[in-house]
């Protein structure tokens, strides 16, 4: 089977994830997209073979020639895609965030439990790097002990020339590592502070750049996150997990490490996309793969509901400079593990 996709945004990760689904991967093929910027959908249909070009997302999602739906248009966007999606009966693949409130996540679970089938998937990749997978196994397997903390770093070289906040540190990067740590320990997270150090002179004046997240875990474990976003050497990601008798880290990501001349050298991706490339495309094979079979995979509405009530604490935390506790929310039966 053929899943015919349509996609709603064709920014750069939208363009990105045409390319891996026309090019890239098996079983699919995009025939219908829409973005705020019509010229733009017109260039991208144009390089693809019978693509409809449609005015709007809904448009997108009540086309009878698409069977999936892959949302990569703004944040904001995405509760109302994303439920539009739901009510026709689609599966949708949504880029992180799910939405850009709780309230506005939970309205998704609550439409998804009420349609009775599971439809929706979220963009955290990460837990598709083989990286972060072989850590997991190394938690998961006993092989380094109980963990006891986890450091991370999350280090870009620049943020968007205008309208990148502060606070988007935390929705817009930090996001990652709070799904991230959710999946890696199997535990939600109870608690969080946020501390600010000395500022980078390359941030933009009214940005506090760095943050460090200090995440509690259910269990205890304790996690620390630094979030760097104009390093300016490049796209840095590092995370290492401390057990009671072992450690587990990820590996660099350069294909070489090179010595010579009393130095040594290697490569540092320059952005996301070529960190997580490989992750992109299982990623996505794994959703068009589910799709197809018509089961579900990956991450849930749930998990996106849970990352958007942590990163609404770690907000409060920023702006309070207190520690504040996570809402325990109860998982309906409908996302039970198995």
């Amino acid at each position: 089977m053929t899943v015919r996709v349509g996609v709603i945004g064709v920014g750069m990760i939208g363009q990105d994830h045409i390319r891996r689904l026309t090019h890239v991967l098996s079983g699919a093929q995009v025939v219908a997209i829409t973005d705020v910027d019509p010229a733009r959908a017109q260039s991208v249909a144009d390089g693809l073979s019978s693509c409809t070009v449609h005015s709007t997302g809904q448009d997108v999602i009540r086309d009878d020639a698409v069977d999936a739906v892959l949302v990569t248009s703004w944040g904001p966007t995405h509760e109302e895609f994303v439920l539009a999606a739901i009510e026709a009966g689609k599966p949708v693949f949504c880029e992180k965030p799910l939405a850009t409130t709780q309230e506005a996540c939970r309205r998704i679970v609550d439409a998804e439990v009420a349609s009775g089938r599971r439809l929706v998937m979220v963009g955290f990749m990460r837990r598709y790097d083989a990286a972060y997978q072989a850590v997991k196994g190394a938690v998961d397997d006993g092989s380094i002990g109980a963990p006891l903390l986890m450091h991370c770093a999350h280090r870009n070289p620049s943020v968007p020339p205008y309208g990148f906040t502060t606070e988007m540190i935390i929705t817009d990067s930090a996001i990652h590592e709070i799904d991230l740590v959710r999946w890696m320990f199997d535990e939600d997270i109870a608690a969080a502070t946020v501390l600010k150090p000395r500022r980078n002179s390359n941030a933009a004046d009214d940005m506090q750049d760095p943050l460090v997240l200090l995440l509690e875990m259910a269990s205890g474990i304790l996690v620390d996150v630094e979030l760097s976003m104009n390093i300016r050497f490049g796209y840095d990601i590092r995370g290492e997990v401390v057990g009671e008798f072992g450690t587990a880290a990820l590996a660099e990501t350069g294909a070489a490490v090179v010595k010579n001349d009393g130095r040594y050298a290697g490569r540092v991706p320059a952005d996301w996309r070529e960190r997580f490339i490989r992750a992109y495309d299982i990623e996505l094979q794994d959703w068009i793969d589910a799709v197809a079979s018509g089961g579900f995979t990956g991450p849930s509405a749930w998990d996106g509901h849970l990352a958007a009530v942590a990163s609404d604490t770690c907000i409060e935390a920023l702006r309070t400079g207190q520690r504040v506790e996570v809402a325990s929310h109860e998982r309906p039966d409908f996302y039970a593990k198995g």
